[in-house]
């Protein structure tokens, strides 16, 4: 879809620099592919998974890196992928 709107330059150009977007169409879509990721990942936790508090902390391995559960996603270009290694 082709549309045209007023767009604050400097947020737009901050977008670009953070995400690595080489256009203008390529960082709105991040941004809003963001929007969306987000809005799914705060539904998933209002609703608990049904489980309670004890039974959530229960349901992950204690080993498991909590930064690297994603919601029915990829890696973006703008996420830190280049963690330090943690001592085993």
């Amino acid at each position: 879809m082709k549309i045209t709107i007023n767009m604050d330059d400097d947020l737009l150009d901050s977008v670009m620099s953070i995400t690595g977007a080489t256009t203008k169409t390529e960082a709105i879509h991040i941004a809003l592919r963001d929007i969306v990721r987000r809005a799914k990942l705060l539904n998933v936790l209002k609703e608990g998974l049904g489980l309670s508090s004890e039974e959530l902390r229960s349901a992950f391995d204690p080993a498991s890196d909590p930064m690297r559960l994603r919601v029915g996603e990829g890696i973006t270009p703008y996420q830190v992928t280049n963690r330090p290694e943690r001592d085993s």
